[in-house]
């Protein structure tokens, strides 16, 4: 793959121009992600490797900011999902940050529950995420004055009105969602302006993925998370990282 470009460079290269509008949006993430760098060290961002995330992966890396990159190795990740933490590294020159649950965790769930005990109901699925990836959110969030994700409104009726930063009272500390008015369509278009390295999956049809045995490829007219846990409502399909103590996705005190 080239090395990396900015934003400016992309749209001087024919068939790679980015339209004012989306030229806008990256200079305006560029800006928010200077000003966390800047006033809300140490920050950190939670990546789950989508698209979304190699966007603001791409855009912390490219600027060389002192934002850490983290991600959490539930145990049950998709192999192509995997294969993007050596894509990063491969690409940037930077090893991101792995996070795993506890083993002991773990062992007692499927123990008493069952691998995959999750399919059975609601309960037993947020149980399972709270271990694989609530409790090492947390871990790894100790110490941060600020974490980043990579949600989008338009992703789910969940993320509806997502704003783009607000207090987090679970952990404490400032959240920023730097894509929340983006598009997927906007996302495709600046990883291929800037070359930048993604999970194969997408092209197999999958446009959400979490754990392999909670994610699966949707079909034409499914929503962007339709994959996840789509044996359960569209209300219920969070997994915890980013609800509330209400169990119900963050959205108070816009800043």
């Amino acid at each position: 793959m080239n090395a990396p470009v900015s934003a400016a460079a992309v749209e001087a290269k024919p068939g790679a121009t980015l339209a004012p509008a989306l030229s806008a949006k990256v200079a305006a993430l560029e800006a928010l992600l200077r000003r966390i760098a800047a006033g809300h060290s140490p920050a950190a961002l939670a990546s789950s490797l989508s698209i979304e995330d190699m966007v603001v992966t791409d855009a912390i890396l490219r600027l060389g900011l002192p934002i850490e990159i983290f991600t959490l190795d539930t145990g049950r990740m998709h192999g192509d999902t995997l294969a993007v933490i050596e894509a990063i590294k491969a690409r940037y020159g930077h090893a991101i940050t792995v996070m795993h649950p506890k083993a002991e965790a773990v062992t007692q769930y499927v123990t008493v529950y069952g691998r995959d005990a999750f399919y059975q109901s609601v309960d037993l699925r947020k149980a399972c995420c709270d271990i694989r990836k609530v409790e090492p959110l947390k871990r790894a969030l100790a110490g941060k004055k600020a974490w980043l994700t990579g949600l989008r409104r338009d992703q789910s009726v969940t993320r509806a009105d997502l704003p783009e930063q607000a207090f987090d009272d679970v952990h404490g500390i400032e959240k920023f969602n730097p894509l929340a008015d983006w598009s997927e369509d906007e996302v495709w278009a600046y990883l291929r302006a800037n070359d930048v390295p993604y999970n194969a999956l997408y092209d197999q049809g999958y446009r959400s993925i979490g754990c392999a045995p909670c994610s699966r490829p949707v079909v034409a007219g499914e929503d962007v998370r339709a994959g996840r846990w789509w044996w359960e409502e569209p209300e219920s399909k969070e997994c915890g990282l980013h609800v509330g103590p209400d169990g119900k996705l963050v959205r108070s005190k816009k800043v």
